[in-house]
């Protein structure tokens, strides 16, 4: 159990995919690009098994925790973790209801 106030740590924004790519000689690495409004950042995501076309994302808006320490993955600096809900084992993403500005705060 964590308290609200460790929860409220966490800042999690809406980001719109502006690019996605298969990260090269990575079985599950994709390279995403993510618009929040005044800045982009590059989060690498684990989900290439899972998606057959990464273009297939830009556009799509999803949340993404953006006050994490960066990481090195396979070369490749991530800048946040995007969420998703695990579902038998395979991520399924997750999307506001509606279209949101890039960069909106989720409370």
């Amino acid at each position: 159990m964590i308290t609200i106030e460790d929860f409220k740590k966490l800042e999690i924004r809406i980001g719109k995919v502006i690019s996605a790519e298969k990260v090269p000689d990575a079985d599950k690495l994709i390279k995403i690009i993510f618009d929040f409004g005044s800045e982009q950042r590059q989060i690498m995501a684990g989900i290439a098994e899972f998606v057959a076309d990464p273009a297939l994302l830009v556009g799509r808006e999803m949340p993404v925790i953006v006050n994490l320490e960066p990481r090195i993955l396979r070369g490749y600096e991530s800048q946040g973790m995007m969420l998703a809900a695990d579902n038998a084992g395979r991520p399924t993403l997750l999307h506001p209801a509606e279209e949101v500005p890039p960069g909106s705060i989720i409370k």
